[in-house]
């Protein structure tokens, strides 16, 4: 049974954050609070909120899920696969909802019939537009490097857009599997002997804990990289297509206050992102020789100088 409680109880709820606690994780998960309090639930007089940030550690993330789940909150809040897998393991009862659902985690999205639902953070398919816009920005590119972190079972969902996309652009694709910041820098400097290259870095907290270095990389080695969030390109990175973080976290917010009030999982269908971002940094653009299009500046939602 669902853990339903009548209005004049305080409710519990813990939040699992699996990446770092940047500023952009942190604007986004402020989001989430703030959209809690519009819905009338504040901090100490009617919801207790125990959080903990997973950095990234998925041993660390391991042992935060193990306490937070033994604090038998009414609802569970989670961001990104690892720290989904670490809590549902804790628990297939107390409802969850996630930001960064993996596609396949649920068996029926419409109605999910476990403890599990929230918000995909891609669909498969957009790898493929991922290729198109390395091309767009950098037409002689011909060789494009998807990396995937060994330990995240999400990414080969990408695999089947991205390599058919690759083969109709006439652009050789190639996947590098890597399992610590050592082989990423290893990965990167042997794709780079050869000329022409450019890189797709898919949502992963491993790769946004490694965000600079990644980006120094890229820089380094005159390497167009297409990455899923905003940050990578404040940070010094050339683009990025993906969804608005704080929309999905304001909808989160939404389904726990559901969940809150009496409604279960099954209730509340996952759903993709509804608002997606196209971010270019020009100057990161002009350091790498490139001549942006004006037909790609159009479809730019944020250009950064």
């Amino acid at each position: 049974m669902w853990a339903q409680q009548s209005s004049s109880q305080t409710r519990r709820l813990v939040a699992l954050i699996g990446v770092a606690r940047d500023a952009p994780a942190q604007a986004a998960y402020a989001q989430f609070l703030q959209e809690l309090e519009k819905l009338g639930w504040t901090s100490g007089r009617n919801i207790q909120i125990d959080e903990r940030w997973g950095e990234g550690n998925l041993d660390g993330i391991l042992v935060q899920a193990k306490e937070l789940a033994s604090l038998k909150p009414d609802a569970i809040f989670v961001l990104g696969v690892r720290a989904l897998t670490a809590m549902h393991r804790q628990t297939e009862t107390i409802p969850i909802v996630a930001v960064g659902l993996p596609n396949q985690y649920v068996e029926n999205r419409a109605r999910p019939p476990g403890n599990v639902t929230g918000f995909t953070i891609s669909e498969l398919s957009m790898s493929g537009k991922w290729v198109q816009a390395l091309k767009d920005v950098a037409p002689k590119v011909s060789r494009v490097a998807f990396l995937h972190q060994s330990d995240n079972s999400a990414t080969p969902g990408y695999f089947p857009s991205f390599e058919t996309a690759a083969q109709s652009l006439g652009v050789k694709s190639s996947v590098m599997l890597v399992h610590d910041a050592a082989e990423v820098e290893r990965a990167i400097e042997t794709f780079a002997h050869e000329p022409n290259g450019a890189l797709i870095l898919p949502p992963d907290v491993f790769f946004n804990t490694h965000r600079d270095l990644i980006i120094r990389l890229a820089s380094k080695h005159y390497l167009p990289a297409i990455y899923s969030t905003r940050h990578y390109v404040t940070s010094g990175g050339l683009m990025s297509y993906g969804p608005d973080y704080q929309v999905l976290h304001r909808q989160a917010a939404g389904y726990i206050d559901r969940l809150l009030t009496g409604a279960k999982p099954i209730d509340l269908p996952v759903q993709a992102p509804t608002k997606w971002e196209f971010v270019l940094n020009l100057k990161t653009a002009k350091a790498l020789g490139l001549d942006v299009p004006p037909t790609v500046l159009a479809r730019v939602d944020e250009v950064i100088e």
